[in-house]
This record gives C-alpha cells, structure tokens and sequence, in this order.
C-alpha cells in the first residue's frame, strides 16, 4: 500500500499562486546551476520514508481543503544555521490538482494512507479544466 504526506501549505491562498512560485523559484535554481525540483524543510525526518519514496506523494492543503500533490523523490538530510538536523522533502516537478478534500488544521506533517488520498481531477472525471477560482467557489457553496 502506497504512503503519502499531508502538509499545509501556509501562505499560499490557492493552487495556481503555489504553481507560479514553484515556477519562480525552480528558474531561479537553474539559473544559479543547482537543481530546479521543489523542495520543503521539515523539522522531522520520517521514520517510514522507504515507504514514501516507494510512490508516495506530498499532499498540499490549501485554505482547509488538500488541492495537489507532487510525488517525493529524495528526502535529504540538511543541517541549519543553527545547527539542528532536519529533513528536506525533495519534490517532483509536477503539481497535480486533486479531488478537494476538506482537512481541518494540524501542525506538521501526517502519513496518508493511499486509501484515503483523494485522486487526481484528471482521473476522477472532471473539473481539471475549471478554473482554480471558480473550483473554490463551487467548494464554498457546497455544491463540489
């Protein structure tokens, strides 16, 4: 059974502004020779991250609702400034939109199980082409 993560993506208020700067940044990357692959820092390291890298995804909650994943590729350790150990969560280029699943708040990251991911729009029968405004819109009356 595949095993993913479940993080909330703070600061980003919807899909396509996390899309452009993930654009922004991987650019910038290429242009200074490093590797473009998004990235996230977390404090701890995954005990089960065989698991993860066997498939497993990063699942983005934006504004109490999982909207995208991107598949984890490497996890890293990097050492701060301070000298602490964390993690680096290496990420696919790829953001891919999902069916919206309402989360409510939590810190950190979570395991999800492959079960209960939601899937991918484009696999579960429409909305991929909707816009992303429009989608949170449906979302807040109810009706998706």
């Amino acid at each position: 059974m595949t095993l993913h993560l479940i993080k909330l993506c703070v600061g980003i208020d919807r899909l396509e502004q996390l899309h452009e700067l993930q654009h922004i940044r991987a650019a910038s990357r290429l242009a200074r020779g490093e590797r473009p692959n998004p990235w996230h820092i977390t404090r701890m390291t995954p005990r089960r991250g065989e698991e993860l890298l066997d498939g497993g995804s990063l699942y983005w909650v934006i504004k109490r609702v999982v909207q995208a994943h991107q598949r984890i590729v490497a996890l890293e350790e990097v050492i701060g400034e301070d000298g602490i150990r964390r993690c680096r969560l290496v990420l696919g280029m790829d953001l891919i939109a999902t069916q919206p699943q309402p989360r409510r708040p939590f810190q950190g990251w979570r395991y999800l199980a492959g079960a209960d991911a939601p899937a991918d729009l484009g696999r579960a029968g429409g909305g991929a082409e909707l816009p992303g405004a429009l989608r949170a819109h449906l979302r807040e009356i109810g009706a998706w």
